[in-house]
C-alpha cells in the first residue's frame, strides 16, 4: 500500500534534510570525512529555500535529529536497561532545536522569495526559489552568507552555555585532521573553523544558485566562491607558517600514564572495589622507573578515598618518589546540615613525592544524567531515567597544580632534580568546553592534563570523538594537553593539536589494559610558553557572532511575513 502519494514526496524536502543531517554526522569520527561537513549547512539552506518559517524550521529540525541520533548513537552503549535510548532521543530532540533555529533564522534573512515562486508548477518549486536566490545582487548573497555563519556560530555559543552546555561536536571540529587550517583555533576558538565552515558551505549554495539564475552569465559561481577560498588559502598558509614554528624543549617532563581498562560494571559494583584498585596498583608499579617523575591515573580509577586506598596511595608515590594526579571523590561537610549530609564532588589530587596532598580540583562541569539529576526536588521519578542515584556539587574554580622539587624530595646523586612546572586538570569532558580550558590553563600553565573515563560508552566513536574535542583545547590555548583515560584514548596532544603518542595495547588497540610513558617538553626554568591570541582574549570572535545572531532573532521576530 502507498501510504505517501509520489508528488508529495517528490515535493518533499525532508529527504535532502535528512541526508545533510548524516552528511554532517558523518565528518565527525569514526567516519571522519571532513568534506561533508563543508557540503551540510548549504544543503540544510537549499532544503528550506522559498519556505514558510515554520516549515523551514521543522527542515532544519528534522536536519538537526538525523545529525544527533547519528553522531551520538554511543549513548546506546551505556550498560544500564532502559535509559540509553530514552536518554538519547531525549537529548537528541533537544540538540536539533539548535540547527532548527539557524535554518530558520537564516532562511529569514533572505525575504521574499516565497511571494517569488508562489505560482510556480508542482515539483519545480524549489529549482525556482534557487534560480530566484541566484538572481539576487551579489553583494546581498555575501552578506547573507556571512551572517548565517554568524548565527551559526552565536547558536554554538548558546549551545555551550545553555542548561550546563553540551558543546559536544561543535562544527569546527569535523575539520580536526587538517592541522593548518585549524591554527586559526589560536585566535578564534574553534568557533572561527566552524564560521568558516558554514561561510563556504553556504556561498557554494550561492554559486549554485548563480549558475541557475543567469545561465548566460560566464562563470557566475567564481564571484560566489572567490573570497572564502581565498581567506582558506590564507589561512592554510599561516597555519603551515606556524606548524613550522614549533621551538626545541629545553627540558622535558617524563610522565607515566595508566589506562586500567576497567568496565563500567565493574566500576558501580562495590564487589569489585578492591579487584580493580589491585590491578591499578599492580599496572602503577609495572611501570613506575626512575625515569618517570609524575604518574597519572585517570578518571575513575580510585573506587573509594578511604583510609586503605590513602595508604596504598601515599606507600606508592613514596617508595617509587614521584609526583602523582589521580581522580577520586571529594566530600565536604554542607553548610548549615546535620553531621551526616555531604557534598560529594568528582576531584583531582596532586599528591608530592612525600605522599602529601598538594592541590585538589573539583569538576565544574558536571554532566547531566550522568553526574546530577535536573530538578530532582521538584520531579523526583527523573531519577528513573539515570543510571546514577545522587548528585554530585560542582566545583567553582580552576586549581593550578604545581610541581616543584625542593620541598618535596631531598636531591641525591645522580638523581637529576624534577623540573618545576605547572599544570592544570579538566576532568571528563570539561576539555570540549573552550572556555574552561582557557580558564585552566591560565597565564602561567606549561601544559593541560585531562583525566576521563569513556569506559560508560563501549568501544566506539565515543572516545574518538572526545579526542577531537580535546585537541582544539591545545591549539587554542598553545599548550600540551596529556589525556589519561579508563578506556582511550590515552595519550598528548602538542601545544599545535598534533597527535604525537597514543597508547595501544598488545593488540593494537586503543581500548586495551596497560601504561605509557611519554616526555613532554617545557620551557627553561621561569620561561613560560607564549600566550596564543584566544588565551588572552577569550571568545571576542564567538560574542561578536552571538550578537548578530541576538540581533537576526529580534528581527526575525518582530519581522511580519510577506
Amino acid at each position: 500500500m502507498n501510504f505517501i502519494p509520489a508528488q508529495a514526496l517528490k515535493q518533499s524536502r525532508y529527504p535532502a534534510a535528512i541526508a545533510a543531517g548524516l552528511l554532517l554526522a558523518c565528518s565527525f569520527p569514526q567516519t571522519g570525512i571532513a568534506g561533508f561537513a563543508w557540503i551540510a549547512p548549504g544543503l540544510m539552506l537549499a532544503a528550506a529555500l522559498g519556505k514558510s518559517r515554520g516549515e523551514s524550521f521543522r527542515i532544519g529540525y528534522v536536519a538537526g535529529l538525523a545529525h544527533y541520533l547519528a553522531s551520538l548513537h554511543w549513548l546506546l552503549f551505556i550498560p544500564v536497561t532502559g535509559f540509553p535510548i530514552l536518554g538519547w532521543v531525549a537529548l537528541c530532540a533537544y540538540l536539533a532545536l539548535y540547527p532548527a533555529a539557524w535554518v530558520w533564522l537564516a532562511s529569514s534573512q533572505i525575504s521574499n522569495l516565497k511571494s517569488q515562486i508562489s505560482n510556480a508548477k508542482p515539483g519545480s518549486a524549489w529549482l525556482d526559489a534557487i534560480r530566484e536566490l541566484g538572481s539576487r545582487g551579489w553583494s546581498r548573497r555575501m552578506v547573507w552568507t556571512l551572517s548565517s555563519a554568524a548565527l551559526w556560530v552565536g547558536l554554538e555559543m548558546t549551545l555551550t552555555r545553555l542548561l550546563g552546555g553540551f558543546p559536544w561536536n561543535l562544527l569546527g571540529v569535523s575539520q580536526y585532521r587538517i592541522l593548518p587550517l585549524i591554527q586559526v583555533a589560536s585566535i578564534t576558538g574553534v568557533y572561527g573553523v566552524s564560521f568558516l565552515v558554514v561561510w563556504t558551505s553556504a556561498s557554494l549554495l550561492c554559486a549554485a544558485a548563480a549558475i541557475l539564475g543567469r545561465p548566460d552569465a560566464r562563470s557566475p559561481w567564481m564571484a560566489e566562491i572567490i573570497l572564502p577560498f581565498a581567506v582558506i588559502l590564507g589561512l592554510f598558509i599561516a597555519g603551515i607558517h606556524r606548524l613550522r614554528q614549533d621551538p626545541a624543549a629545553t627540558r622535558e617532563l617524563n610522565i607515566t600514564l595508566v589506562q586500567p581498562s576497567i568496565p563500567q560494571t565493574l566500576i558501580w559494583n562495590p564487589a569489585e572495589n578492591t579487584n580493580r584498585f589491585g590491578q591499578v596498583l599492580e599496572l602503577s608499579k609495572r611501570a613506575l622507573t626512575e625515569e618517570t617523575e609524575l604518574l597519572i591515573w585517570p578518571e575513575a580509577a580510585l573506587p573509594e578515598f578511604n583510609e586503605a586506598s590513602f595508604q596504598a596511595v601515599t606507600e606508592l608515590v613514596r617508595s617509587h618518589r614521584v609526583w602523582m594526579i589521580f581522580g577520586a571523590d571529594d566530600v565536604e561537610p554542607r553548610p548549615g546540615a546535620g553531621a551526616d549530609d555531604y557534598n560529594v564532588f568528582n576531584a583531582a589530587y596532586l599528591f608530592d613525592p612525600e605522599g602529601r596532598c598538594v592541590s585538589v580540583y573539583r569538576k565544574r562541569s558536571l554532566v547531566i544524567f550522568g553526574e546530577y539529576i535536573p530538578l530532582v526536588r521538584w520531579l523526583p521519578f527523573v531519577k528513573w531515567l539515570t543510571p546514577v542515584q545522587d548528585s554530585f556539587t560542582p566545583g567553582d574554580r580552576a586549581v593550578p597544580f604545581d610541581l616543584a622539587l625542593q620541598d618535596a624530595r631531598p636531591r641525591q646523586p645522580g638523581v637529576p632534580p624534577l623540573p618545576q612546572a605547572r599544570t592544570s586538570v579538566l576532568i571528563c569532558f570539561e576539555d570540549v568546553f573552550p572556555g574552561l580550558g582557557r580558564e585552566a590553563a591560565g597565564p602561567d600553565a606549561d601544559f593541560l592534563v585531562n583525566l576521563t573515563n569513556d569506559g560508560w560508552f563501549g568501544e566506539g566513536a565515543a572516545q574518538w570523538q572526545h579526542a577531537a574535542n580535546a585537541e582544539f583545547r591545545a591549539i587554542e590555548n598553545g599548550l600540551p594537553l596529556v589525556r589519561c583515560t579508563n578506556t582511550g584514548l590515552t595519550g598528548w596532544f602538542d601545544a599545535y593539536g598534533r597527535l604525537r603518542e597514543i597508547f595501544l595495547d598488545n593488540q593494537g588497540s586503543i581500548y586495551g589494559p596497560g601504561f605509557m610513558k611519554v616526555k613532554i617538553p617545557l620551557r627553561a626554568p621561569g620561561e613560560k610558553p607564549p600566550p596564543t591570541f584566544y588565551r588572552e582574549h577569550g571568545d571576542w570572535f564567538g560574542w561578536g557572532c552571538a550578537a548578530i545572531a541576538a540581533a537576526a532573532a529580534l528581527r526575525a521576530v518582530v519581522k511580519r511575513n510577506p
